[in-house]
């Protein structure tokens, strides 16, 4: 089974008693579907670009785990907390499978997969 990764990029987060609660609140929705937090806004170095905000990275063991605690009444309680006290976007996506390597993406970029 691949992992999957919930991917979040924070921006002009106002900390007031909604975001406080939303941080005190988030591991308790996790933890059901198996996510645990792998970055949660350390000190980030930028190598390209201009990067003005926190990146948060949750590891699930499954793009469906990911999926169900995204929609999870639990986690869509709190949301709106993240939602209307930061800019941010975010996105689920899968990882790829152990042994994985670049070249591999061949296989789906080109018709012949070379």
């Amino acid at each position: 089974m691949t992992k999957a990764y919930a991917i979040a990029y924070l921006r002009d987060v106002d900390v007031n008693d909604q975001i406080i609660e939303y941080i005190e609140r988030i591991d308790e929705t996790l933890a059901p579907f198996g996510g645990h937090f792998l970055v949660h806004g350390g000190k980030l170095t930028p190598a390209e670009g201009t990067w003005d905000g926190d990146v948060i990275i949750v590891e699930f063991p499954s793009q469906d785990a990911a999926r169900e605690w995204y929609f999870s009444p639990g986690y869509q309680a709190i949301l709106p907390f993240r939602t209307d006290n930061s800019e941010s976007i975010a996105a689920l996506v899968t990882g790829v499978p152990e042994g994985y390597r670049a070249v591999d993406k061949l296989k789906t970029l080109l018709p012949t997969g070379r």
